[in-house]
């Protein structure tokens, strides 16, 4: 059997018919038959099933049938469509593609498993993925996940932040804060017994993550050890915002980052930031007493948060602290800082923010 092609002069159209040839032992001589299989497309250069002019394709109960091994599959795709779309919207496979060339889309497929099916294990991607459609389009075997996961390295992983700041960070204000994940753990040496936020009497590992406020979209994190407070990270933090070279930063923080030498860091690093603290301080008091008396008045009312406000403006005396000669020295310039106080029917005082 044989596939030949012959062109018609008429229409310019190429077709394909498959030829048999077989030995007719009346005439003694080779004979051969020919049936149409379909037409040459000028673009692909494939076969296209035909039927001459579609005659039999016509005639009612009749309709072409693939000849031949023809496979058919299904895979679903809306779901990896979408993250395909918000992938590309957010320059992630762009700069995945800089920081780990050799294994970007495995990467992404991953994350698309991950995602969609959070509460099942690697284990299971292959049957995940011979019914999706995902970035890297074979089997991730377990064992391979697990080596892809070993050979990242922590100056990719730095270079990557460095490229997803810069894209978002102009206009973006960088909410930084703590959670501790509860672990049973014996091998790992970050899980150690701290303030567990959760009230679980468990050893634990802390995540300190920075995202966007406007976009949402985390930017950076670090794991600390579980018995590290919160009040402790503030410097390596902005060491490490130093190395990404980010600059222009505005930090919003709960009151558990606030401290003197935070506060001073802050200013020394000239980031803006708001930063929430406790209500008992000395220089929070001094302000709030003197605008109290005329804060729950309707011109303080804000209704989208349903609570009154009021922005005055304080003096911050910055002490530097000189540990090879002993004590600090004195903090002659002065920097201002916005105090916010809010106060609710039922709580004299919710909340008070400083901003530099």
């Amino acid at each position: 059997m044989a596939v030949l092609f012959q062109r018609d002069k008429r229409s310019g159209v190429t077709y394909a018919y498959e030829s048999i040839s077989w030995w007719d032992k009346e005439k003694k001589q080779s004979r051969s038959r020919r049936r149409l299989i379909g037409r040459v497309d000028p673009a692909t250069g494939h076969v296209v099933q035909t039927d001459g002019r579609m005659r039999r394709a016509k005639a009612p109960g009749r309709e072409l049938r693939p000849k031949g091994p023809w496979h058919a599959k299904r895979l679903f795709y809306g779901a990896t469509y979408l993250l395909d779309a918000i992938g590309r919207e957010l320059g992630l496979p762009e700069d995945l593609k800089r920081c780990f060339p050799g294994a970007y889309r495995q990467m992404l497929s991953i994350v698309y498993y991950l995602i969609l099916e959070d509460r099942s294990p690697l284990y299971r991607f292959e049957k995940w993925g011979l019914t999706h459609r995902h970035p890297y389009g074979g089997d991730i075997p377990s064992q391979r996940s697990s080596e892809l996961f070993m050979e990242i390295e922590e100056g990719a992983v730095q270079q990557f932040f460095r490229l997803q700041g810069r894209r978002r960070m102009e206009q973006e204000y960088w909410a930084y804060d703590i959670t501790s994940i509860s672990s049973y753990s014996e091998g790992l040496k970050q899980v150690q017994y701290g303030f567990n936020k959760e009230g679980d009497s468990l050893p634990q590992i802390n995540l300190a993550l920075v995202f966007g406020e406007r976009s949402g979209l985390p930017f950076y994190y670090r794991k600390l050890a579980g018995s590290i407070p919160d009040v402790k990270t503030l410097r390596a933090l902005l060491s490490d915002l130093e190395s990404l070279g980010l600059k222009k930063v505005k930090l919003v923080m709960d009151r558990g980052f606030y401290s003197a030498e935070n506060i001073n860091g802050l200013f020394r690093g000239r980031l803006k930031f708001l930063i929430s603290a406790r209500v008992s301080l000395k220089l929070i008091r001094d302000e709030l007493d003197k605008v109290y008396d005329g804060l729950r008045t309707f011109e303080h009312y804000n209704e989208d948060c349903q609570l009154y406000s009021m922005t005055v403006p304080a003096k911050w005396s910055r002490a530097q602290a000189r540990p090879c000669k002993g004590g600090a020295a004195g903090g002659g310039a002065a920097y201002t800082s916005i105090f916010t106080t809010t106060s609710t029917g039922r709580q004299r005082t919710r909340r008070i923010s400083t901003a530099g």
